[in-house]
């Protein structure tokens, strides 16, 4: 675990470097922030997608959100983002499921009801898990 964990790490140093300095210590920040509030998640990065993802099994259905960067700042992305209750309006975009949260300084990371987007879709992913089980 601590290899993987190791090379998870090396993985984001690699992805954080084409990123201007800010950004860096956003994306840092927030996934501090996510290891906390998602214990026992796995975390990724796709470097093709510049995304770090967390998730709590495989495939799509395992995945909880994602942390998309760009020069600006950073979106958290949900997974599920559609179904959940936001009524401190954070929510960005216009997709059928998928809804995101604009991150431009570290201040945006205490909005109030952000923890709870982040636990919401982690519910939804637990949701889905159980069902599968459920199934076979």
């Amino acid at each position: 675990m601590a290899a993987h964990r190791t090379a998870v790490n090396a993985e984001i140093d690699t992805l954080l470097q084409a990123y201007p300095a800010n950004v860096q210590i956003l994306a840092r920040q927030a996934m501090e922030m996510l290891r906390e509030w998602l214990p026992n998640s796995g975390e990724g990065v796709d470097s093709s997608a510049r995304m770090v993802g967390y998730r709590y099994g495989s495939g799509y259905k395992g995945m909880v959100c994602t942390l998309i960067l760009s020069k600006s700042g950073v979106k958290l992305g949900l997974v599920g983002g559609a179904a959940l209750a936001d009524p401190h309006g954070l929510l960005a975009g216009s997709g059928k499921v998928h809804r995101h949260v604009q991150l431009r300084t570290v201040r945006d990371l205490q909005q109030a009801g952000l923890k709870q987007l982040v636990l919401g879709a982690s519910a939804a992913c637990h949701k889905r898990l159980d069902q599968d089980l459920e199934k076979s």
